[in-house]
């Protein structure tokens, strides 16, 4: 029997529904207690990102007219 467009509409907003959450719960397994956790018990804490430092001396540098290089 045919079906109205409204209850297929509402019957595949139910099952994306649905597989959104499913995702969304294998995600957090998926990450949970990894990256968040490391950045609570401070495991970043004692690396320095060089990188950063680097390209903040280089605009200074440029700021007062020298060479970055």
């Amino acid at each position: 029997m045919a079906e109205s467009a409204k209850t297929v509409a509402e019957r595949a907003e139910e099952r994306l529904e649905q597989l959104a959450e499913s995702v969304r719960e294998r995600f957090d397994r998926m990450t949970e207690g990894r990256f968040t956790d490391k950045v609570k018990e401070g495991r970043f804490a004692d690396q320095v990102d060089h990188g950063v430092d680097r390209a903040r001396a280089d605009e200074r540098r440029k700021k007062q007219g020298g060479s970055t290089s």
